[in-house]
């Protein structure tokens, strides 16, 4: 595993205080890592600051959050949000009112989309049209948030933008092929990513996950200088996937859902990061374990990695709050089922010779193939049909898990963070986690 920093220390806060800015850059939706980040800032007393997307009208204009929607986000949130459209990405963005990216999309067909080629020249002046768009609204929330955050402030910086995929009719059915396909229905990830419309969204992707990380650290370069030099400290964060060590055999191993598309943009965030930690600023990635979100559904088998932090838990030695998870857990099998079913099919699939390929750290993200997606999907399949529920599986019990160990250990982690990148793998996670409850019974935590 090369260049793969852990985080392998239980770090306590010792920067953020009450009164500090906590600012989201990006709008918090449903489930997902942000909110244990959000919950850490609430508990310790910061000020919440965070920006919308904005919302498309009929004509897909871009426009400011209604009264009613800013007030329910802001609700969600907990804070205020400043009301001024930063959607990223230029899949809806063109010059001069030409067609958009989406709009050369609507051509395509299950029959052609391999072969129907686009237009680089001009896709490359939507991409710079949606930049332009983008940067400019930037930098009037920054004209807005300078105003808002006093000299002598800490301010934590918190990206969570990601996704970019064009409403393409034509994709849905790709995409359920690619990422939930098996046997006849199986399409190899690789000839998505060879086609035009693969390459397309591979730049979206990183418009949307990757460069804005660096257009938030860029567009805040005024308020940095004036917080440092006012005695304060800036901190900025970024989610990141790049696999997980999870336990495989006894062993804390590194592996990876296949194909996670996104990853190349991901590693671009990774080397964004590097470049600022290269100048001074505090910028890290951290790379999380896989968990069940509303944009990671569409993976099929994403979610079994989650599974063994069960066994993590217990090698971490947490006592009676770990076996109360373990029973927690099965409750949801259904009956006749037990973990130790469940665990055996995780076993078979890990062990099995198909995956070795994949374990690889220095071949990510690797394209999938016929016999792993068969494995990983049926295996999943499976899994999921052993509960008593559809709609309440252990990965979601387990998921909820993750995200409060994550927030907590990121947002301690970046009181002084080790690197430019770091992963979050089970051991300490379930350490955290270990920590956090293991006093449970008595009323007293462990921050």
């Amino acid at each position: 595993m090369e260049n793969l920093v852990a985080v392998d220390r239980l770090s306590e806060n010792t920067v953020f205080r009450k009164g500090d800015v906590f600012v989201l850059f990006g709008e918090l939706f449903g489930r997902g890592y942000a909110t244990g980040l959000i919950d850490e800032a609430r508990r310790t007393g910061m000020e919440i600051i965070g920006i919308t997307v904005g919302r498309r009208d009929e004509n897909n204009a871009l426009r400011p959050l209604t009264p009613e929607e800013l007030s329910e986000a802001e609700s969600r949130l907990g804070g205020k949000i400043i009301n001024v459209p930063l959607m990223a990405g230029f899949d809806l963005d063109s010059p001069d009112g030409g067609p958009t990216p989406t709009d050369l999309l609507a051509k395509l067909t299950l029959e052609n989309w391999q072969d129907e080629k686009l237009d680089w020249d001009y896709i490359e002046k939507c991409r710079q049209a949606g930049t332009e768009r983008f940067v400019g609204a930037l930098s009037e929330v920054m004209g807005i948030l300078d105003g808002m955050i006093s000299d002598g402030k800490n301010v934590f910086f918190a990206h969570t933008m990601a996704g970019g995929i064009p409403k393409a009719k034509v994709f849905l059915v790709i995409a359920n092929r690619v990422y939930k396909g098996s046997g006849k229905r199986h399409m190899s990830s690789q000839t998505l990513l060879d086609s035009d419309l693969g390459k397309l969204i591979l730049q979206n992707f990183d418009e949307v996950s990757a460069r804005t990380f660096q257009h938030l650290i860029e567009g805040t370069a005024r308020i940095r200088n004036r917080i440092e030099g006012s005695g304060g400290k800036v901190r900025y964060t970024a989610y990141g996937y790049h696999g997980t060590a999870v336990l495989i055999d006894g062993e804390y191993r590194w592996q990876t859902y296949t194909n996670y598309t996104q990853g190349y943009a991901k590693m671009l965030l990774e080397n964004i990061a590097r470049q600022a930690w290269d100048k001074g600023i505090k910028a890290s990635v951290y790379n999380c374990p896989e968990i069940r979100t509303n944009s990671s559904d569409v993976f099929t088998g994403i979610e079994l990695p989650l599974l063994p932090l069960l066994l993590a838990l217990r090698k971490e030695e947490g006592g009676a709050w770990a076996e109360s998870q373990w029973k927690a857990c099965e409750k949801l099998l259904s009956d006749g089922n037990t973990l130790d079913d469940v665990f055996a099919k995780i076993r078979a699939m890990q062990q099995s010779p198909v995956m070795g390929p994949f374990y690889d750290f220095s071949a990510w993200p690797k394209a999938n193939s016929q016999d792993q997606a068969d494995l990983t999907i049926g295996t999943s399949n499976e899994i999921s049909q052993m509960h008593r529920d559809a709609k309440a599986l252990i990965s979601d019990h387990l998921s909820t898990l993750v995200v409060e160990a994550t927030g907590k250990l990121i947002f301690a982690e970046s009181s002084d963070p080790i690197g430019p990148v770091q992963w979050l793998n089970h051991d300490i996670v379930a350490r955290k986690l270990n920590a956090l409850h293991a006093d449970e019974a008595s009323g007293r935590k462990v921050a």
